[in-house]
């Protein structure tokens, strides 16, 4: 059986998409987030989770803080994000910042750090 999350709009604005997904509730072993933000400075404060984060950023710029490092991400990037690593963004540049980001996991497991 196949399950399906739809939204209703997704195909006349797929960029203004705002939304969690935890897998568990389609009966997938992937949680997913999807961010428009065009506010500099927007995005999470610092967090880490207990496994892996992928974050393929589709459009505009971020600032990300992963670890020790310090990286701006730009539209067409993928940037991976080890378990257990603290980690943060802010748009930056006054465009959107459009990204999909996947949890290796069917839950959302979040330690928030400040």
């Amino acid at each position: 059986m196949v399950l399906m999350y739809q939204r209703a709009d997704a195909a006349t604005d797929d960029l203004h998409w705002n939304d969690e997904i935890e897998g568990a509730t389609i009966g997938s072993q992937v949680s997913l987030i999807f961010v428009y933000s065009s506010r500099d400075g927007a995005g999470p404060r610092l967090h880490q989770h207990p496994y892996t984060e992928t974050f393929v950023v589709r459009h505009g710029r971020a600032l990300f803080t992963v670890g020790d490092e310090r990286l701006e991400a730009v539209g067409g990037q993928v940037l991976v994000v080890p378990a257990f690593t603290p980690h943060k963004f802010a748009v930056v540049g006054g465009e959107p910042f459009v990204s999909t980001n996947i949890h290796a996991n069917p839950t959302f497991v979040t330690e928030w750090l400040e």
